[in-house]
């Protein structure tokens, strides 16, 4: 006899919450030719995928869906006595779409969280707190910039972007504020940033 392991394909785990075994117990059941036998197996089935889950013993409606599942996972083919009306096919509610901001991102390469922290930045009151922000805005747009293009990005090519995609509301005077240096698109190194003001509509001179 012999004593390998037979694995159903992942792609046969219909509900994978279940694991492998049952749904080869499933299998089983639909291979048995005596429809009493058959449905016997499957009340032994439920038993063991009811005592996978023993804490939702005592939800209404739990045996019932026990059952539908044990449906599902024989591709609804498994003919049996079944104790409830199981879901057919037709019955089982279709996913909702998921919405998607369909926005257009000018600057696909800074993502849409950063165009968003720039909004917040661009409705702060002016201080130490919207300056600080700024700055991480302005070097997470060099870091994502010089990641999605070849060429190294300048201090005044950010400044530029940030100031169109804050329509105005941040102009930042490149001599007020040093980012980052960046490399290689992941290594950068810090150059001593000057402290100088910037924000709404910044002064240049």
């Amino acid at each position: 006899m012999s004593n390998t392991l037979h694995y159903a394909p992942k792609s046969e785990l219909i509900m994978p919450e279940y694991g492998r075994n049952v749904q080869q117990m499933v299998q089983y059941a639909m291979s048995i030719d005596d429809r009493a036998e058959r449905t016997r197996c499957a009340r032994t089935i439920i038993d063991v995928m009811g005592n996978m889950f023993p804490y939702l013993r005592d939800v209404e409606g739990f045996k019932h869906k026990l059952w539908d599942h044990l449906y599902i996972m024989s591709g609804f083919k498994l003919d049996i006595d079944y104790p409830f009306d199981v879901k057919k096919p037709q019955d089982l509610p279709k996913p909702e779409p998921i919405p998607y901001n369909t926005q257009n991102i000018r600057y696909k390469h800074y993502g849409r969280w950063l165009q968003t922290l720039i909004k917040k930045a661009s409705e702060c009151e002016e201080g130490e707190q919207r300056t600080a922000l700024i700055r991480l805005i302005a070097n997470n747009m060099k870091k994502d910039y010089v990641t999605w293009n070849k060429d190294l990005a300048d201090d005044n090519k950010i400044f530029d972007d940030l100031r169109d995609m804050s329509h105005g509301e941040i102009d930042i005077d490149s001599s007020s504020m040093t980012l980052t240096t960046m490399r290689n698109g992941n290594n950068f190194y810090k150059n001593n940033g000057k402290n100088g003001k910037n924000g709404k509509k910044s002064a240049k001179q």
